[in-house]
């Protein structure tokens, strides 16, 4: 425990108890072997100066330190050399959100970030990308990672590269463009320059291109394109109501590898991989029956065996489950309240992975007795149960235990757990945390049970704590009471770190501003204090924005886009000039996100000039979006960018402990610009 008297920008003359593991930043010292990194030699500090541990960790390109790496060995405070950031008459640039630097050397990191998560990884990219594009090392771009493709500036991007950089660009996570949609439609404005204009019907070397890029394509276009689109679509994240209808449609016409319905097997349907999710029943019923129970029995025991989320397998069992109803009875048949006709369901039953196919859920309701529920209800939930069926075990639940569901059979239902009402969770008993943080999982509770489920667990005594904070995610607290986020502590606060709030509406944005200021305002330096309030600002005042922007923070753009647009409306050109610093160029590429947009539209013609963007600020933006030639966009589905008019829930978030630095990404310096350091980041869409 460090208690030391440090004037914070905010609230100067405050002290602040440091609690919990020490942030520590890294110095990164390359012994060179010909033209690659031999070994590193790893430092830890203390932001405030305390050296925490040294470790010789050996290196070879291109392996980069993740959860697999070695992890620092007898931290303790020793003297601290003079810093672990650069020195000296050349300064190297830097990103302050992530102390990020690059020198001539190449991209070094002098820090560790306390923010892993998706929100801190765009900032990182957005900041490496303007540095990238400062520094001329756009051209390398065949050897950066292709998320921070995402990012660069189109319009430096040679005509000659174009089909190699689009290539390698669609590689990337797009989702990581949720608040840049210009940037979003210049990428696909510039693949379809790439290929020569929009296309009738897209080829197979025009798809290997295209990448993910296709996730945001029309129904049209995928239903019309080689049957290659299956390997694009296979990559992205979910399908639109259209865009499964098209995948059907092309599925059943015939011309896949597949073949025709009639001829699918195990092996194909595999492949799909979880485009099988999406068949309509109607597939399903031309299906071989034998294919049909194995891919099936596959699918249920990957499930099971946590493989494949509940929601996936879910989306798969309930269209053929209907498929086989259509085909061997009529829906009158299929009531609840039948006699058991398929034999009492037994512990054996449940381990069974064609126990759906065998029970319907009107069997289930008949087959499955009281004793046999409550001693295998974890078997039985491990089923991707259809929502009819989840009801019968909610309401067979409900006579078993007409007191309420007691706590240990809690922690089995967090897959019923959006079933229940707020007056039927008022009858639970919360003791425990690991309770909390299973019910309030992302397949979990719905959002708005978040605050009864919580007050259940302060009624017996419990505690908000930082690790449980970042156990249930951010998202969460849009859903607690105001009441319940004044009751954290500002210790427990400071050890969940950053938390993605960004879903959550602006009243709640503006309570946990305040919770967060009341945590970090006593930082010891502003960089210090904007890296730990940057995800909370969505709820600060026009002097706290003005105070940050004469410190030079150099804001990203994500971080803005989350801005409360009434402060922002409040804030002048130069203000906002100020607050973005090198950033400001990024405007460009989000000026068509709803709060930038209406801030962009209550300036005039010299203002906009000022920022350097066009005169029209609802119209489209010619250096956004370089092409040759003015190729239509009707390829494309409209993406909207995300609002804070309610909490999300399209995306759990989560918060980031005090990171390890044996599981933190590290930037290596090597020649020619080469960025290793995000190539272990997020996991492609699966």
């Amino acid at each position: 425990m460090v208690k030391q008297e440090r004037p914070g920008p905010a609230s100067p003359g405050h002290s602040l108890e440091m609690a919990g593991p020490l942030v520590p930043c890294t110095k990164v010292t390359p012994t060179w072997l010909g033209q690659a990194p031999f070994g590193l030699v790893l430092e830890a500090h203390h932001e405030d100066g305390l050296a925490v541990g040294t470790q010789q960790v050996s290196s070879k390109p291109p392996a980069i330190l993740g959860p697999s790496s070695p992890k620092l060995q007898n931290w303790a405070p020793v003297p601290a050399p003079p810093s672990c950031k650069a020195s000296g008459a050349s300064q190297p640039a830097s990103c302050p959100a992530t102390n990020l630097q690059l020198s001539s050397g190449g991209w070094q990191r002098n820090t560790s970030s306390s923010e892993p998560g998706s929100a801190a990884r765009r900032a990182q990219l957005s900041c490496l990308a303007n540095l990238a594009a400062r520094q001329g090392l756009q051209g390398d771009f065949a050897l950066h990672p292709p998320d921070l493709l995402l990012f660069y500036n189109l319009t430096q991007v040679e005509e000659a590269d174009c089909r190699a950089f689009i290539r390698r660009a669609a590689q990337g996570d797009t989702k990581l463009l949720a608040n840049l949609p210009d940037q979003r439609a210049a990428l696909q404005h510039r693949a379809l320059a790439c290929l020569g204009g929009p296309q009738p019907r897209l080829s197979a070397s025009d798809l290997l291109l295209l990448g993910v890029l296709v996730c945001d394509m029309d129904a049209s276009s995928i239903a019309a394109a080689d049957p290659h689109v299956l390997q694009n679509l296979r990559h992205c994240p979910r399908l639109t109501a259209a865009q499964q209808a098209a995948l059907n449609r092309l599925l059943a016409s015939g011309r896949t590898v597949l073949g025709p319905p009639g001829s699918w097997n195990l092996e194909g349907l595999q492949a799909l991989g979880p485009l099988a999710s999406y068949i309509s029943p109607g597939l399903w019923m031309q299906l071989q029956e034998a294919v049909g129970l194995d891919f099936f029995r596959s699918i249920v025991a990957a499930c099971r065996a946590g493989q494949l989320r509940q929601r996936d397998a879910r989306r798969f069992v309930t269209s053929f489950l209907e498929a086989k109803s259509r085909a061997v009875s009529s829906p009158s048949k299929r009531d609840t309240g039948r006699p058991c006709i398929r034999g009492n369901i037994t512990a054996a039953t449940l381990h069974d992975n064609l126990f759906l196919v065998r029970y319907d859920c009107g069997q289930l309701e008949s087959c499955l007795g009281s004793r046999v529920l409550r001693a295998n209800l974890d078997p039985l939930l491990q089923h991707p149960l259809p929502a009819e069926c989840q009801q019968v075990v909610k309401a067979k639940l409900a006579r078993v235990y007409p007191g309420g569901v007691p706590e240990e059979q809690l922690r089995l239902i967090p897959s019923l757990a959006y079933l229940y009402s707020l007056s039927e969770i008022g009858q639970w008993h919360i003791t425990s945390k690991d309770t909390v943080v299973t019910l309030l999982a992302p397949d979990g509770a719905l959002e708005n049970q978040t605050e009864a489920i919580l007050q259940k667990f302060l009624d017996h005594n419990g505690t908000i704590t930082g690790a449980l904070l970042v156990a249930i995610g951010g998202s969460r607290l849009c859903w607690m009471s105001p009441r319940q986020i004044q009751a954290i502590r500002p210790s427990e606060f400071r050890l969940a770190g950053a938390l993605d709030i960004s879903s959550c509406p602006q009243t709640r944005k503006n309570v946990l501003f305040d919770k967060a200021r009341e945590a970090f305002s006593s930082a010891s330096t502003t960089d210090t204090y904007y890296r730990f309030m940057r995800p909370y600002l969505g709820g600060a005042p026009v002097e706290e924005l003005r105070h940050l922007a004469q410190a030079n923070v150099s804001m990203d753009i994500d971080t803005f886009t989350n801005l409360n647009p009434r402060v922002l409306q409040s804030l002048s050109v130069g203000n906002v000039t100020t607050l973005l610093g090198p950033n400001v160029g990024d405007l460009q590429k989000a000026r068509s996100h709803p709060i930038i947009s209406s801030w962009l539209r209550s300036l005039n013609r010299s203002a906009l000039s000022e920022l350097g963007l066009d005169t029209d600020p609802t119209g489209p933006t010619s250096s956004a979006h370089p092409t040759t030639g003015t190729p239509s966009t009707t390829l494309w589905t409209r993406h909207q960018a995300p609002t804070s008019e309610g909490p999300g829930s399209t995306a759990p978030s989560s918060g980031s402990p005090p990171a390890h630095l044996g599981y933190l990404p590290l930037a290596m310096a090597l020649p020619a610009g080469l960025l290793w350091l995000l190539f272990g980041g997020s996991p492609r869409p699966s």
